[in-house]
């Protein structure tokens, strides 16, 4: 434990003290984007509290009467499309040797992954999908704003060919022994004819579309029944009187208790009214299989990276702008949680996605602790009937 936290401390102190100046946070040299990743890669720590704190002012823990209160679309898509423009703004804005026109397929694949999957959650969800959605305390928009800021900044360094050297580890697997080819003016453009990569790469990045495609597809199947079993609820008590509760309970709505005369006097008819889903199809183990599916898209959305090499203008090339400048600490200390992947990408001979990877484990995270308290929400709101021992993320599991 003291080691973990001296890796911990040094990796903190040499992000802070090397911090780049503001305007190339905004556009961010090699140098500005090894210290986000340096930075970004312990979020996990800072979501510890979560699992203490039950606290999340959103959706079914939100208070109606704070002043600080979002409209809960309005945060919602705030907060979620600042990541595909501040991606594409990046991309766009660099200079030109290093813009989106201009990137390898493989770079713009993984680019429009992303894209599209926020398209779905800033705009198509919150703004057509959704019946409606509680509002949003700022403190949590703020919070997710920077989270996906801090992503996008990092995904967008490694898509125009940012490399960080990481300690102990070959992570751009046998490609950098090739360099560019030299059948284009390109630094970033690495054929893969001109490069003795593993064959691992092509059966990774294919499983990996699958994964992203099932996970998506889930994702929004998953999160669609639930908006479906809101509606249904809501036409219900409002074309019904109250009869007595020997309806089936996994199917019935509750507005929260401490606002049901607002939810009453609500514009919307199908503000905080809840359900519980019955325990089948997706939902038949567990209750939040739309957080399953977007960790399975992200973990296809990895492996796809791993088809995204270094440029030799990005290759290595933190590690030498910070030896030219002294500012910069070496190679990178990967948090423990990551050397897994870095050593499966080293025995596999293909690129480590680092910030893809970092992206995966952080959106675990992230939405793990917030899918327990949900559970109990559930249990509390519904009884543990309705919530027939299923678990909240994995199958049949009470704590989890």
């Amino acid at each position: 434990m003291p080691k973990a936290k001296n890796i911990m401390g040094t990796a903190f102190s040499s992000s802070w003290g090397s911090l780049p100046p503001f305007r190339e946070f905004i556009l961010p040299t090699p140098q500005t984007y090894t210290t986000l990743v340096n930075i970004f890669q312990y979020f996990p720590v800072f979501t510890l509290v979560q699992w203490i704190i039950s606290w999340h002012p959103a959706g079914k823990g939100s208070y109606q009467s704070s002043w600080l209160n979002v409209p809960g679309k309005l945060g919602w898509f705030i907060m979620e499309i600042i990541g595909p423009v501040n991606l594409l703004y990046t991309l766009w804005k660099l200079p030109p040797l290093l813009n989106l026109a201009s990137l390898p397929p493989a770079n713009k694949l993984v680019a429009a992954l992303y894209v599209i999957h926020y398209i779905n959650r800033a705009i198509v969800s919150p703004l057509f999908a959704a019946p409606s959605m509680s509002p949003m305390h700022l403190s949590v928009v703020l919070m997710a704003v920077l989270f996906n800021w801090f992503n996008s900044a990092c995904l967008a360094g490694w898509l125009v060919g940012y490399h960080i050297p990481v300690l102990g580890y070959t992570t751009d697997g046998a490609a950098a022994a090739a360099g560019p080819s030299s059948s284009t003016d390109n630094p970033l453009l690495l054929l893969p004819s001109a490069t003795p990569y593993s064959p691992a790469t092509h059966f990774l990045s294919s499983l990996g579309m699958v994964l992203f495609a099932a996970g998506m597809i889930g994702n929004i199947y998953s999160e669609r029944t639930l908006f479906r079993l809101r509606r249904e609820a809501a036409q219900k008590r409002d074309e019904q009187q109250p009869a007595p509760s020997n309806s089936n309970a996994q199917a019935s709505s509750l507005p929260p208790k401490d606002n049901s005369s607002s939810s009453s006097s609500s514009k919307n008819k199908f503000s905080k009214v809840y359900v519980i889903p019955p325990p089948t199809g997706v939902f038949r183990s567990i209750l939040y299989p739309h957080y399953v599916f977007e960790w399975l898209e992200w973990l296809g959305f990895a492996l796809v990276g791993t088809a995204v090499f270094p440029g030799s203008t990005g290759h290595a090339s933190a590690y030498a702008l910070q030896a030219e400048s002294g500012s910069g600490s070496g190679p990178l200390r990967l948090a423990p949680w990551l050397v897994p992947a870095a050593w499966l990408a080293d025995q596999l001979r293909v690129p480590l996605p680092l910030p893809a990877v970092v992206f995966v484990v952080n959106a675990v995270a992230n939405m793990l602790p917030h899918a327990r308290w949900g559970r109990r929400w559930y249990v509390e709101r519904f009884g543990e009937g309705a919530v027939a021992g299923r678990g909240a993320a994995v199958p049949w599991c009470s704590w989890l």
